[in-house]
């Protein structure tokens, strides 16, 4: 990456901190309990942390260009929608839970380890998805992950007595569905995996006092390209699913196959797709709610892998606490800039991933 591109990446993100800024200022406080595992001591901020201007290396003040969606990296186009909370919804990846409803209109996605399965954490913010679901139960992992997105709505089945516990001690504002009315059986699964609700109900759950999240990433310009090797994909081996990311050149995003079958979302009525794939390689500890319970260990630093506009980069990833976001660098040690647009973190045991180099069959690439 260039000096002049880190330069536009800097202000791209001083300007969307500081709308954020000026549209949730008026928020007051709420709880923040930190008691919940893997939490810092800190408690999370009100509002995102003000930033007027940027200087880049060389000292030169720059001047902010148009703001932008903070989880998506487009253009700003609503203003009201700007103003919205995240809210992160618990979606069931079990077979009899496909196809889900909601993972194409969802800004992040991440998928996580759980008992022999996997679960994504979809998160909202730009748009909706009516319905979403089917909607699943929580984990102790969710608190740390989730931290950075300046206390989120956290819409979610419920839990076991340990791990309600911690989700209600931490700074997600909980909607569980044991309390509230907006969840409902939907036809066509079977249960558990029936629980759907809509994003508009959730959203308007929220306090008044619901800020806006910071941005994630850093996403690149619209005259630049990605740097890296050319890519066809890569092969995620999960805990109990194979998730295989196909690039496609001609739709200019990146398809989902799970177990070897397309992975369609219900409500686009089209394959899962995103702009970007984010592999991190975590370690998984037992968690203190549940020893066969895994839980990602989401800070810290660790090796990572970042496909984005049909390049493959390898990276390595560090987030200081729960309260900050993932940062990533080449091996360059320049941050890596993503194309704008819809993203899915893979959190994957360490050396789980295999990268399609460009014009590889990729059912010839064995899933680690």
């Amino acid at each position: 990456m260039t000096s002049r591109q880190r330069r536009r990446h800097a202000s791209a993100t001083a300007v969307v901190l500081l709308g954020l800024v000026l549209s949730a200022c008026s928020s007051s406080s709420s709880s923040s309990g930190s008691s919940a595992p893997q939490t810092s001591p800190s408690s999370s901020p009100d509002t995102v942390a003000a930033t007027t201007l940027t200087t880049d290396a060389v000292g030169t003040t720059t001047v902010p260009t148009a703001p932008t969606f903070p989880l998506t990296g487009l253009a700003l186009t609503d203003q009201a929608a700007a103003r919205k909370p995240a809210l992160a919804v618990k979606i069931d990846n079990h077979l009899l839970a496909r196809p889900q409803s909601g993972l194409n209109e969802a800004d992040i996605v991440f998928e996580e380890n759980v008992e022999k399965l996997t679960r994504f954490a979809a998160i909202y913010q730009s748009g909706g998805s009516n319905p979403v679901g089917p909607i699943r139960s929580g984990r102790t992992q969710d608190v740390a992950l989730l931290g950075s997105f300046n206390k989120p709505l956290f819409a979610w089945s419920g839990g076991n007595q340990r791990v309600t516990a911690a989700i209600e001690s931490s700074d997600l504002r909980q909607l569980s569905a044991q309390q509230q009315k907006v969840f409902f059986r939907a036809n066509g699964h079977v249960g558990p995996h029936d629980l759907y609700s809509t994003t508009d109900s959730l959203f308007a759950l929220a306090p008044a006092n619901a800020g806006p999240p910071q941005p994630q990433f850093i996403y690149r310009g619209a005259s630049e390209t990605p740097s890296g090797d050319a890519t066809a994909g890569v092969n995620v081996s999960m805990d109990g699913v194979k998730a295989g990311w196909r690039w496609n050149e001609a739709k200019g995003l990146f398809l989902r196959f799970t177990d070897g079958k397309a992975h369609n979302d219900a409500v686009a009525n089209a394959q899962v797709s995103t702009n970007n794939v984010i592999v991190l390689y975590v370690a998984y500890k037992p968690s203190p709610a549940d020893p066969n319970s895994p839980e990602a260990q989401t800070f810290g630093q660790g090796d990572a892998w970042v496909f984005t506009g049909g390049k493959s980069i390898k990276a390595t990833w560090s987030r200081a606490d729960r309260l900050k976001p993932f940062t990533l660098h080449d091996s360059s040690g320049h941050i890596i800039a993503l194309t704008p647009g819809r993203t899915f973190v893979e959190l994957a045991r360490v050396g789980m991933a295999a990268p399609v180099p460009a014009g590889t069959d990729p059912t010839k690439v064995p899933f680690p």
